[in-house]
């Protein structure tokens, strides 16, 4: 059964962004890993409504979900979150206002998920119907080697001196009735606890270099234009140790002089002469899968769709197009005695 998630929050589907926004924060604290250290369920019930709260507070995606189910995230490349560091990368603002600066030295030190990347491809017609492997031939930042991708000359970061490593530094503040203290993030290291250090002079200090590199992807069967492909860790490589990113291909398909496509259906045009149309009988088409033949029916009309059911679109899935040829009757120009003979008698008799 799909995951339904106005359910997963527990909201209506006609809530507020606010609404929606509510009640993340409030399943947020009750799952987060923080205040369930070691228990997988209350793991994966953060990743669950982090999930939901990621397509309903996005407009686009609420959208196509609440049209098109969990085939439209799909097609979008919406794949769900797969760990708790894509989940603090992206709702950073909702922790921060949850957990104060301790997320923000927490997240400063934990390891970090990579970027996605996103490229566009155009095939020929022919390949997304039947599915091909492509390579993809470009410039992507991978790990420093020099300072291991951290960014830093000198190895590993130390503790920061002015506030021991805590992130915090506390101050005397008067009130009325006497003096209490106040913490606030460390100035000096900007809440995060380290020290800084020279950037890397082979990265700059991002961690990150450009290399040449090959991806295969391949092209399932059936692809659609606009579709996108998620290529699982092809995107940017994690810091401090975090998962790569993602790799997400978006495909044009050029258009086929023959074909069109519409859904898992085919379809093309079949020029049928007058007789055959008027008495029936068999005639070839081209379909993607090759030659195949068609029976036209006696009286058949100009414009009228003929079925050859399982010859269109064919997925990995199983799910198997028809192709629908249109008819266009084809009536002689030039006309042997005989035959002018033999329509005029035909003639006199409708």
């Amino acid at each position: 059964m799909a995951e339904d998630y106005y359910e997963i929050l527990g909201v209506k589907k006609d809530a507020s962004q606010e609404e929606i926004k509510k009640a993340y924060r409030r399943l947020a604290l009750k799952y987060h890993p923080d205040k369930n250290p070691g228990d997988k369920k209350a793991e994966e019930n953060f990743k669950e409504v982090s999930g939901a709260y990621e397509v309903l507070h996005d407009p686009q995606k609420r959208k196509t979900y609440d049209t098109r189910g969990q085939q439209g995230l799909h097609d979008m490349g919406w794949e769900g979150f797969r760990s708790t560091e894509d989940i603090f990368a992206s709702f950073g603002d909702i922790f921060s206002d949850l957990f104060g600066p301790r997320f923000h030295r927490q997240a400063a030190s934990r390891p970090r998920r990579g970027h996605d990347l996103q490229y566009a491809v155009t095939i020929p017609f022919m390949q997304a119907v039947h599915g091909t492997r492509i390579q993809l031939r470009t410039q992507t930042p991978v790990a420093c080697e020099t300072c291991g991708g951290h960014g830093r000359a000198g190895g590993q970061p130390t503790p920061c001196t002015a506030c021991g490593g805590s992130g915090y530094q506390s101050r005397q503040a008067k009130q009325k009735g006497g003096f209490f203290s106040v913490s606030q993030p460390c100035t000096a290291c900007g809440g995060t606890g380290e020290k800084p250090g020279p950037a890397c002079f082979a990265c700059g200090g991002r961690g990150l270099i450009a290399r040449p590199r090959t991806i295969d992807v391949v092209i399932p069967p059936g692809v659609r234009s606009g579709q996108k492909l998620r290529v699982a860790g092809q995107g940017e490589p994690g810091l401090r140790g975090g998962s790569p990113g993602d790799l997400y291909v978006i495909v044009n398909i050029q258009p086929d002089p023959d074909f069109k496509r519409r859904g898992f259906d085919i379809i093309s045009s079949v020029k049928v002469p007058f007789a055959t149309a008027a008495l029936g009988g068999d005639t070839t088409v081209k379909t993607v899968h090759g030659s195949a033949t068609l029976k036209v029916p006696a009286g058949v009309q100009s414009g009228q769709s003929l079925r050859l059911a399982g010859q269109g679109v064919r997925t990995d899935a199983g799910k198997k197009g028809d192709h629908l040829a249109k008819v266009l009757i084809t009536v002689p120009k030039n006309l042997t005695a005989k035959q002018k003979k033999l329509l005029e008698e035909l003639r006199k008799l409708q």
